[in-house]
């Protein structure tokens, strides 16, 4: 199931829109990571700079084919040994990952999902214990220049709520992600 189409802009557009370095230092994504699992990779915005930061393997799932043939290219160009790059419907599929398989799960930009349950209940399901799950969106706002409309765009407090049904402790509180952005750090339990 393709995820609820939110405008997609162009790469270079969208990548202005995002400061990855302080994304990955608010949400804890750093060189003490082992394995990633990313839903929903788009360009590769997240993923190429995340996969110079683990340790391990970064799992990109996307399933648009054009994305996945955009982020290929880009593995290889980049001579990148560390990215599989993975086409699946993993809202209604999941991952195929084995339980307990990575030590972090990129959810950014991704929970206007019609489902967000079924993408949060697989992040839980694959993180180890002690794992964490970033999660980032739109701001809620009609002042955002991109993003999902305002009816299917989650709020803050929607998105902690899901975290915590799944499963997720969630120790701190959201973050701002200047400009247009605030992330969550959810942990799965030992």
């Amino acid at each position: 199931m393709k995820i609820r189409e939110s405008g997609m802009p162009s790469e270079e557009m969208w990548e202005k829109f995002f400061d990855i370095p302080l994304i990955f230092s608010k949400l804890r994504l750093n060189d003490s990571i082992n394995d990633v699992a990313e839903f929903g990779s788009g360009y590769g915005t997240f993923t190429i700079p995340a996969s110079k930061i683990i340790k391990g393997t970064l799992f990109a799932y996307d399933i648009d084919e054009s994305m996945i043939k955009n982020l290929n290219k880009k593995v290889k160009e980049n001579n990148i040994e560390n990215i599989k790059v993975i086409q699946a419907d993993f809202v209604n599929d999941g991952t195929k990952l084995n339980k307990e398989a990575v030590d972090y799960t990129m959810l950014f930009n991704i929970l206007h999902a019609e489902e967000p349950f079924l993408l949060l209940n697989e992040a839980c399901r694959i993180l180890k214990p002690g794992g964490k799950a970033g999660v980032i969106h739109w701001i809620y706002s009609d002042e955002t220049p991109r993003g999902p409309s305002l009816d299917i765009r989650p709020t803050k407090e929607q998105c902690i709520n899901w975290m915590k049904e799944a499963g997720f402790e969630i120790k701190d509180s959201p973050v701002f992600l200047p400009p247009y952005h605030y992330g969550i750090i959810g942990y799965k339990n030992k």
